[in-house]
């Protein structure tokens, strides 16, 4: 039996391979958002990390991963899946949920280094994961947010077949922003013409579903 079998799953799109963080990837990811995730007068994150970088090298960062991943529980867990783009990884997608068994739901949060946002990654990353949870783990509701203003988002949310599910303020700077947060149905799901291929699932499903 394998000590770690989320190791060998990975997400297949017709542009992207997405497989859960491992140390060698999250270094990687932290070059990436040194480089740049967002405009620096504003802050797209619930919870501002990338305001961290400059002053430990994303030291904070690596740690928040490795914590997560510790915790990991079939009643509590998020999978950090690097997405990669012709070999090298641009980003993170996240899948997560609490109570799955019972609950049938599942939530996601993502971003992308900024020279790769524009050219509809962002979109392409989220669909693998909803097909993943829909189609592959029998999930039945998808929640997602973001702030009122973050405009790209938003757009995907829509174009997907999110609706809005109410707000919540808060103030990762100090002031307050409007956090929107959205739902999507099983069935309102916008679907693409292409279908993930998933590998290493039968491996590692008993960890994330009951």
């Amino acid at each position: 039996m394998d000590a770690w079998p989320l190791r060998n799953l990975v997400l297949r799109t017709p542009r992207l391979e997405l497989r859960p963080d491992d140390d060698a990837g999250l270094f990687e990811l932290v070059d990436v958002a040194l480089e740049g995730v967002h405009d620096p007068d504003e802050m797209p994150f619930y919870e501002p990390w990338t305001d961290r970088l400059p002053s430990d090298g994303g030291l904070s960062m690596v740690q928040y991963f490795w914590g997560v991943r510790a915790k990991l529980a079939v009643a509590d867990w998020n999978i950090h899946f690097l997405v990669r783009h012709e070999g090298r990884v641009i980003g993170l997608q996240e899948l997560g949920a609490r109570d799955f068994g019972a609950l049938r739901e599942v939530n996601t949060g993502s971003w992308l280094g900024r020279k790769y946002q524009g050219s509809g990654i962002g979109t392409e990353m989220r669909i693998a994961v909803l097909q993943f949870a829909f189609d592959h783990l029998g999930a039945r509701i998808a929640r997602s947010a973001a702030w009122e203003g973050n405009h790209a988002s938003n757009r995907v949310s829509e174009k997907l077949g999110y609706r809005y599910d109410g707000s919540v303020g808060v103030a990762p700077r100090g002031e307050r922003l409007e956090h929107v947060r959205l739902r999507l149905d099983a069935p309102d799901f916008v679907r693409p013409e292409w279908n993930i291929s998933v590998e290493g699932l039968a491996e590692c499903v008993q960890l994330i579903t009951s």
